[in-house]
């Protein structure tokens, strides 16, 4: 069985076995870099082929098509849903929420609804690939499964028609800037992993105290932290949350990455490097 998200960048470059930074050798084709405005062009756009093949097309247009299409179509053939408004309203409160802890008990009572139909409508949202679920990292695996867990968008061109986000100096210096670029950082690794053959095995972590990292990715049994900015320009302190995971972790944390929107690549703390999008 083949899934089928949309494109990764590597794809979009022609470069779709190009390896994570960290599997990288000498013989791996250097990615050009990406000038940022380019880079929020590419958030509005999204991923889908047929945006990315025929770059003429509108993508506010192409996207409300989509929503159309998805709600009228694919959402009445998995699940009874009477008031399809009230569904398109869920959609945008989960937009509103990519990226951040996902309090069902919020977004029910925001809408209006019972925590059981938000739990149905989000399952919805999984099985038809519109959302990817990531759940906080820890060694109990029921514990992963009871915590509560983070929800992002697989496409951020959707993302962005939800959120009714179309003017790029606004994207960029607006208050769902980090949450976009997160989103975007997020479904790449995620995407690059499928598209390997594997089921990724993806996770963030957050202690009581509130000290997080956007993304761990388990690989043979360690734990690589990645940490995402909406920035051009990584210092030290974005470092935080990685040594912090590093110092609890152990030996099974890796060197850690603040991937950024500029394209400086530099260490900015032990073991832990600031890397280009671009060359993640």
């Amino acid at each position: 069985m083949l899934k089928l998200l949309p494109l990764s960048y590597n794809e979009m470059l022609d470069l779709p076995l190009a390896p994570f930074y960290w599997k990288k050798n000498e013989s791996t084709p250097k990615k050009p870099v990406l000038p940022l405005r380019q880079f929020w062009e590419l958030i509005i756009r999204g991923s889908y082929p047929e945006l990315a093949e025929h770059p003429e097309k509108d993508p506010l247009l192409w996207h409300e098509s989509y929503i159309q299409t998805y709600l009228e179509r694919d959402i009445r053939g998995l699940r009874q849903i009477g008031d399809l408004t009230q569904f398109q309203l869920f959609l945008r409160a989960v937009a509103a929420r990519s990226g951040q802890l996902f309090q069902m008990s919020d977004v029910a009572k925001d809408i209006g609804v019972s925590v059981n139909t938000i739990k149905g409508w989000l399952g919805v949202l999984e099985a038809t690939f519109q959302v990817i679920i990531l759940r906080p990292h820890f060694a109990n695996i029921m514990k992963r499964l009871v915590k509560t867990p983070k929800v992002y968008f697989t496409d951020v061109g959707t993302l962005c028609y939800l959120l009714g986000l179309r003017d790029i100096d606004h994207l960029a210096s607006g208050p769902m800037a980090g949450a976009l670029a997160e989103t975007f950082i997020f479904s790449e690794i995620y995407k690059r992993i499928s598209n390997q053959g594997f089921t990724p095995q993806i996770y963030f972590w957050r202690t009581s105290t509130g000290t997080e990292v956007d993304i761990i990715i388990e690989d043979q049994g360690k734990l690589i932290p990645i940490e995402v900015k909406a920035s051009s320009t990584p210092t030290p302190h974005m470092a935080k949350g990685i040594i912090s995971f590093q110092k609890d972790l152990g030996e099974k944390a890796t060197r850690g990455y603040v991937v950024h929107l500029g394209d400086l690549e530099l260490p900015l703390k032990q073991d832990v490097l600031a890397l280009p999008f671009a060359q993640l």
